[in-house]
Formats: structure tokens, C-alpha cells, sequence
């Protein structure tokens, strides 16, 4: 599905930007809450605090902006938003949002797939998928990882900033 307006989400990061359309009409409220948080600076300094190879990449955690936290993952941002299902399959670059079991639990953390996660179809809210930086999330995706779910990167991935603008502005070289 194409984006219905002309807004877009530029991520950056250390290993360079990711670039992110909306899906506006199909997680409307969604979209709207992602560009709010964004909006406010919420997103900046938190990390990319889980990856697992050939999956996704998660973040967004307010507690992962603290490097001694032991409880990124388990942060929001203070409230829960429902779930906004939608046809949008889970593969290679889109954005959806991280939830507890309650479908209706997501609040800010997201994740953006590595690979084909249409498993995932249905069950969680897909809002997005990248234009641009493709190349920059495989990096990340590669970044060696450990702990006890073996999925905790070795060195911290900064969600250095999250800026919705136009996109011909993200797209300008």
C-alpha cells in the first residue's frame, strides 16, 4: 500500500537514516501517536534494544535511554493505544508496533522487519515501511547480539533522532 500523505519519518541513527512512509488510512491513530512521540522528541536517545537476525530490529523504549537500564523492553509512554489490524503484510521494512499479549497494549515501542514476519499478519499493527535505508537497517540487523534472549546488541544502536517532514525533504541528497 502507498502512503496517503506526503509526510514521512526520517530515523537516524550512527550507521546513517532510514527513511519511512506512513500507512495514514490503514492505523490512523497509529500514525498519528508514532508522529506525535516523534514530534516531541520522545524517541531521541532511546535505542534499537533488541534485534534478532533475519527478523526485526526493536526500539523506541524510554527506559533503553539509560546504558545501565536491565528494563529495556518493558517501558511506553505512559499509556496504551489500540491495535489498528490492517491487510499491510510484515516484510522487509516495515515499521509495526511491539506489544505485550494484550493486542491493545502498544505504546511506543516499534520494530521494523529484517525479512518476511507476515506471520505476524494480522496480529500486530503494521504502520509504515521504508523508502529509504534499507541498507542502513541491515547494518543494524547485523550488529552481534547476547544476553539471556540472546538478542540484546553488543554495543548500544542510538535512535539518535526521529524527524517527520516532507518527503522530498528526507529524500533530498
Amino acid at each position: 500500500m502507498a502512503a496517503d500523505t506526503d509526510k514521512v519519518a526520517v530515523i537516524e541513527t550512527k550507521f546513517g537514516k532510514m527513511v519511512a512512509e506512513f500507512y495514514d488510512k490503514d492505523a490512523p491513530k497509529t500514525v498519528e501517536n508514532f508522529q506525535t512521540l516523534a514530534g516531541k522528541g520522545f524517541y531521541d536517545g532511546t535505542t534499537f534494544h533488541r534485534i534478532i537476525k533475519g527478523f526485526m530490529i526493536q526500539g523506541g523504549d524510554p527506559l533503553s535511554k539509560d546504558p545501565n537500564s536491565t528494563r529495556a523492553g518493558t517501558g511506553d509512554p505512559g499509556y496504551k493505544i489500540k491495535a489498528e489490524f490492517n491487510k499491510n503484510s510484515h516484510q522487509l521494512g516495515v515499521l509495526s508496533m511491539a506489544r505485550s499479549n494484550d493486542p491493545d497494549s502498544a505504546g511506543c515501542q516499534f520494530f521494523i522487519c529484517l525479512g518476511d514476519a507476515s506471520f505476524l499478519d494480522g496480529k500486530y499493527t503494521a504502520f509504515g515501511k521504508l523508502i529509504a535505508g534499507e541498507d542502513v537497517l541491515k547494518k543494524i540487523g547485523e550488529v552481534p547480539t547476547g544476553g539471556p534472549e540472546r538478542s540484546t546488541p553488543n554495543e548500544r544502536v542510538v535512535i539518535e533522532h526521529i524527524k517527520v517532514t516532507t518527503r522530498s525533504e528526507a529524500l533530498k541528497k
